[in-house]
């Protein structure tokens, strides 16, 4: 029932926030799969509710069916099919940003595999105020029903763009006046000490390897996260979150 991820966000999402937030934030829900239970909590029936309101088709079946179509294998009782979204044009919004006075503060994703660290630093994004999203079009982890459902419904507000060079993309932005961060183990900063004025990029990279050779020499400053363990690394989105509300924290007192 899935179109082709390359080409949309995703047409099929799981749960009951991500559905939620889908209504609240105005997509369009085509069809709507239910568990064929006699015990539907309050809840899933308020939800089942307002996709009906929504104008969407309602479809009860048995939860075998829904375990059988589920990508992200915790649909909760419920699978909406919605109206993709498309990826947005990065220098168009990033001109937008800037006429409305801001300096934006974006993230780079480098390579990034895991569904489950791209959905969670979307909610993490949303909820730090990131402007935009960026992620490079092959061999990268792209928004589907998994990584929508880790977001827990952040994906419906946070500006997502693919790009068919990083490179390219950073060597253009850079010109715009961009400074550049990269997060490293070694040679790097303490992430603390980093200035984050202005309009930055922050790029995560690949959660085995880092960021690639060619990405990181188009960086302006690395910075690292002091650890003290013996296990000398941390969950992508983790360190994502850790750097990007100190960028934040700043950032307001400039």
């Amino acid at each position: 029932m899935s179109k082709d991820k390359s080409d949309t966000y995703l047409d099929q999402i799981e749960g009951r926030n991500p559905v939620s937030e889908a209504i609240q934030a105005g997509r369009s829900i085509n069809k709507v799969w239910i568990s064929d239970s006699s015990s539907i909590d309050n809840r899933l029936q308020n939800l089942l509710e307002k996709c009906k309101e929504s104008g969407a088709v309602v479809m009860r079946v048995d939860k075998m069916v829904l375990d059988s179509m589920s990508e992200s294998s915790n649909h909760q009782g419920i699978i909406a099919q919605v109206s993709p979204i498309e990826y947005v044009e990065p220098f168009a919004h990033l001109d937008n940003l800037r006429k409305e006075g801001r300096d934006p503060f974006i993230l780079i994703l480098d390579n990034l595999q895991d569904g489950f660290n791209f959905g969670s630093i979307i909610r993490i994004s949303e909820a730090a105020g990131i402007d935009l999203i960026v992620i490079p079009e092959r061999r990268s982890v792209s928004v589907d029903a998994h990584v929508a459902k880790a977001s827990v419904g952040a994906v419906e507000y946070v500006p997502i763009a693919r790009v068919t060079n990083l490179a390219t993309f950073i060597d253009r932005i850079k010109e715009d006046g961009f400074w550049i961060f990269g997060t490293d183990v070694d040679a790097a900063e303490n992430y603390q000490k980093a200035n984050y004025q202005g309009s930055i990029a922050l790029i995560i990279g690949n959660e085995a390897k880092g960021m690639s050779k060619n990405i990181k020499k188009r960086c302006d400053f690395l910075v690292t996260i002091p650890m003290q363990g013996q296990i000398n690394s941390l969950n992508a989105a983790v360190a994502t979150g850790i750097v990007v509300f100190q960028a934040v924290e700043q950032r307001k007192n400039k």
